[in-house]
């Protein structure tokens, strides 16, 4: 598999690139899109790529619920949330825990089985009826190979998963529930009024009863 050049400062963004909006990687809030338009929005590509790339992506209609992969399995396929809400879980005593959400324009991947061919420890789930786009891995690959403007997107979009987690674990190292509310609160409002409580308790890292009386605080 090709390597990418080593990930630069994701507050600077590699050389030369420009994305428009970073912050609609993980976070969106914006109007849904499909995936050429928001392509489109945020670098520049040739027509020609644009297609490609429309075609290489399939579209999945999934009702609530829908598991689309299961926690522990191989996956190489990258998601984009067209229209919808999904989470990433995992298993612990029998247990689900939610690890984070991803609404409209944003993108989701298995990094363990992509880069590291390894049984990713995360499940996605369909929260809302949701159009998902998909593609393998490999597929993208030679488009990326195509594109310098396309590799630099990805790069961003790597950059931006690894904060995703170091901002994860911190928030569950250093912040109270209190706060960890507050942050999901300022940053991501739509999905406490999107998602199921307890999906967003566990999210928290905090039982349903305690999100309660943290929302019941305000």
């Amino acid at each position: 598999m090709r390597r990418f050049p080593p990930l630069p400062d994701y507050r600077i963004g590699p050389p030369g690139f420009s994305l428009r909006d970073k912050s609609l990687l993980l976070f969106p809030n914006a109007a849904p899109m499909q995936l050429s338009d928001y392509l489109r929005e945020q670098l520049p590509l040739n027509p020609e790529l644009e297609q490609s790339l429309d075609l290489a992506f399939r579209r999945d209609h999934y009702t609530k619920g829908y598991k689309i992969t299961e926690p522990n399995t191989l996956s190489n396929k990258v998601y984009f949330i067209e229209e919808g809400l999904v989470r990433t879980f995992y298993v612990k005593n029998d247990k689900e825990i939610t690890h984070h959400f991803f609404a409209e324009n944003a993108f989701t991947m298995p990094i363990d089985s992509i880069f590291y061919n390894r049984r990713s420890p995360y499940g996605i789930e369909v929260l809302e009826n949701s159009i998902v786009r998909s593609v393998r891995f490999p597929t993208l690959e030679k488009h990326i190979e195509a594109s310098s403007a396309l590799e630099k997107f990805m790069r961003m979009l790597l950059i931006d998963v690894l904060r995703t987690f170091s901002d994860r674990l911190s928030a569950l190292q250093f912040q109270s529930a209190q706060e960890r509310y507050q942050t999901m609160l300022h940053e991501n409002p739509d999905i406490l009024l999107r998602a199921p409580l307890g999906h967003i308790a566990s999210y928290l890292g905090i039982t349903q009863q305690t999100l309660s009386v943290i929302r019941a605080q305000k």
